[in-house]
């Protein structure tokens, strides 16, 4: 009988230093975009209960946080606001002097250097819940896709007056990019870029989110807006649409049950491409770490090694402070 030699794959496997050597995937603390809250008062710091760790705050106090995150090294924060009020119309998302707004200006004053990233959706403003304007009609309530194009341009625009560096539409209506992109350029924005949530799934992962944000919907769901979870090739086409319209950076959201769409994305367009460790997996990692069953700094260092390898070159992600103090502790 014929002898096969041993292919010797454990030899590059023998010690960390070589490990380290031939590593193909590696996180660096640019990779990082931290998601923070914002809410009225001063000197506000409220913990959300299913996201251990993670806290909404009044300006003040999230002004020192983004200090603190830049001189860690994180480049860029990502911001969503709750309003004192809420309405049909989603008012607060769009008023010059809207909490987000407030807090750009702040941050923008103190940390001119970290980026600021502002959410563009009516679902933390409006009464009801849901990311645009509701009509009711003889099947039960719509969401009405093209008049809340008017009011994310709105948003966005008045998001770019106030100084952020990037927009980032998460409402899923059709056009939103494109009607945005020209609200921005004819207010003198054409600089600003679009951080696009390209492919936004109807997701069980955005519970501990929606706690936090105050942004459930108060009737029905997202699903008709939001993206089928069962759809890879809608997703590719969402994402095509989005670039077609102006998108300078796309987004897949959730990111680790889709590592799939990540890769796919990565391999079919030559953007940025973003991807959203959202509420539920940072939840369950914090619970399960809790109980004693899994090392959370172990996993943590996995699943977003994985989102990374996977082809994003963005992580937002609330462990970002976290995993940013280890990356800048000396070895």
């Amino acid at each position: 009988m014929p002898v096969f030699p041993i292919v010797r794959m454990r030899r590059l496997r023998r010690n960390e230093t070589i490990r380290r050597m031939v590593r193909e995937t590696t996180l660096t603390v640019s990779d990082f975009i931290y998601g923070l809250f914002v809410v009225p008062g001063k000197g506000v710091r409220q913990e959300v209960s299913s996201l251990p760790g993670v806290f909404r705050m009044s300006v003040d106090l999230l002004v020192e946080e983004c200090e603190e995150v830049y001189q860690l090294g994180v480049p860029a924060v990502l911001l969503f606001g709750i309003p004192e009020s809420k309405d049909e119309m989603g008012s607060g998302a769009y008023a010059s002097d809207g909490i987000i707004q407030r807090a750009v200006r702040a941050i923008k004053d103190r940390v001119p250097d970290l980026a600021v990233i502002t959410d563009v959706c009516l679902c933390e403003y409006t009464s009801h819940g849901h990311c645009g304007l509701v009509k009711m009609t003889d099947r039960g309530f719509e969401v009405d896709n093209d008049a809340t194009l008017e009011l994310l341009a709105r948003t966005a625009v008045s998001q770019a007056e106030a100084g952020a560096d990037i927009v980032a539409p998460s409402d899923m209506m059709d056009g939103r990019v494109r009607a945005i992109r020209q609200a921005l350029d004819q207010s003198g924005f054409s600089h600003i870029p679009i951080m696009s949530y390209a492919a936004k799934m109807a997701s069980a992962f955005y519970g501990p989110f929606r706690e936090a944000a105050e942004s459930a919907p108060q009737f029905g769901d997202r699903t008709s807006y939001q993206m089928d979870f069962s759809n890879r090739r809608q997703a590719m086409r969402e994402i095509a649409l989005d670039i077609e319209e102006g998108a300078d950076i796309v987004m897949v959201k959730p990111a680790l049950a889709y590592l799939d769409l990540i890769a796919e994305a990565r391999r079919r367009f030559d953007v940025p491409i973003a991807a959203y460790n959202v509420s539920g997996e940072y939840a369950m990692v914090k619970a399960a770490a809790k109980l004693g069953w899994l090392d959370e700094d172990r996993i943590v260092w996995e699943i977003l090694t994985a989102i990374k390898r996977a082809g994003a070159d963005l992580i937002i992600t609330y462990f970002a402070k976290d995993v940013a103090r280890k990356l800048s502790a000396p070895s």
